[in-house]
């Protein structure tokens, strides 16, 4: 079978239908069965059609309009997913198809609305406290029209690749601003989405399935994905905390949120997931000034003015796009869960706050473990909020950095939008209060 470069959405149940569209196969045949739900999933080919994907990643049928299969002589009509519908001929397929079953793929539905456990605002540098969390709010306007929209095709690699291959493709998204989460040398869906983001942005696609297109792109932006770097004093001394507690009144008590470890911190600085950093180091003991290791080189932070962003409920990614409505950022997000799920509609940026302290409030926010007061918790990259906090006119809502990138997109959250640190400080720094946030369900 066929092959298709799509985005991974959700899989969905298909069902059997007659209607104006069709499931038809690579070889233009109509699809003589109904695949169950879960044997499938549904993805976007660059077209905009609907594409049936087996777990191979194999293209089990398009979904395609259903007129006109048949001219007046009853003569049978194929169709080929580059040319469109034509006259049977050699090479398009098989028998005559007609009375096979047909179907077509349901829209996917919208989870109603439920009662929210609203996240706090974190008190600290440039932040207020928020007395009761009862202060109303007014929807802005909405946000102007972008270039690119939610259902952007992907590229999934045609070839299983190797890590190396995976991490310099994961650097140079990160280099373009489209981050794919934490750089770990494994090809997952937060690399798929930003590799979609990217080419629906730029209007370039790559050929992943080749080393040498990808670092001949790396080769112009930054040099080779893997650097050395020898550790500091500074990054020896920390400071560094022996463990965070799960306890919200354990956390509180501590002066900081701080790294429980140099590994953890450089694992950052370099956008890498920690056990992979230590994976390419083996038998490094990184608390050693002096010390040599390899590191990934993922570049300067992106530098935009963002005027606008769409939180992608569904995709799981949040998209940042300038004044002419191009997206020049996206990050891998977890954006709500079923119990506490974020925002509709249309928000905007109010505040932005550094290294912000955060108060847990049980009355407002969910309730952690026995904790019954209201509790001040200090900053630092290990906080529930991480080290940024961007507030969202609606009340205790706001974009935030987290303590476990490994997570991001993977995990639900307390109803707000968390990213990576370093993409949320990237983020930061392209905004400023009035910016337009937008949820798309």
């Amino acid at each position: 079978m066929a092959l298709v470069s799509a985005l991974f959405l959700t899989a969905q149940p298909v069902l059997a239908q007659q209607g104006d569209t069709m499931l038809v196969t690579p070889r233009g045949e109509i699809l003589d069965y109904v695949p169950e739900a879960g044997e499938v999933t549904l993805r976007y080919d660059r077209q905009g059609r609907r594409v049936l994907i087996n777990r191979y990643g194999e293209v089990v049928a398009y979904e395609v309009p259903a007129t006109r299969q048949y001219d007046d002589q009853q003569q049978v009509r194929r169709y080929d997913p580059n040319r469109g519908w034509g006259y049977d001929r050699p090479g398009w397929g098989g028998q005559d198809d007609r009375g096979a079953i047909t179907g077509t793929v349901p829209s996917s539905r919208l989870e109603p609305n439920r009662s929210v456990e609203r996240q706090p605002l974190p008190e600290g540098p440039a932040t207020s406290s928020l007395e009761d969390g009862s202060e109303q709010w007014e929807e802005p306007s909405a946000l102007p029209s972008t270039k690119q929209s939610e259902n952007m095709p992907a590229a999934t690699p045609k070839t299983k690749l190797s890590r190396e291959v995976v991490t310099a493709l994961q650097v140079l998204l990160d280099r373009e601003g489209f981050s794919p989460g934490v750089i770990d040398g494994r090809m997952g869906s937060n690399v798929e989405k930003a590799l979609a983001a990217w080419e629906a942005a730029s209007g370039e696609t790559l050929d992943v399935s080749n080393p040498d297109s990808i670092l001949q792109r790396l080769s112009l932006d930054g040099g080779l994905p893997f650097k050395q770097y020898e550790i500091t004093p500074a990054d020896a001394a920390g400071p560094y905390v022996a463990e965070i507690p799960s306890d919200y009144a354990q956390k509180a008590a501590m002066p900081a949120l701080s790294y429980t470890s140099t590994s953890e911190k450089l694992a950052e600085q370099f956008h890498m997931d920690e056990d992979y950093l230590k994976a390419i180091n083996p038998g490094v003991d990184f608390s050693i000034p002096g010390t040599v290791i390899k590191v990934v080189n993922p570049g300067a932070n992106k530098r935009a003015e963002v005027t606008g962003i769409v939180a992608n409920k569904r995709i799981k990614q949040v998209q940042a796009f300038d004044e002419n409505g191009d997206m020049v950022a996206a990050y891998p997000a977890t954006i709500g869960s079923s119990d506490t799920p974020s925002p509709s509609g249309t928000v905007t940026v109010e505040r932005i706050a550094l290294d912000p302290n955060y108060t847990y409030n049980p009355k407002i926010n969910f309730q952690q473990g026995e904790n019954r007061s209201v509790l001040t918790i200090p900053p630092g990259p290990n906080g529930p909020v991480g080290d940024v906090w961007i507030a969202l006119s609606k009340p205790t809502y706001g974009i935030h950095g987290t303590p476990d990138p490994s997570k991001i997109g993977k995990t639900a959250s307390h109803g707000c939008v968390r990213l990576t640190n370093w993409d949320a400080r990237e983020l930061a720094k392209m905004i400023k209060p009035g910016v337009i946030v937008q949820f798309v369900d």
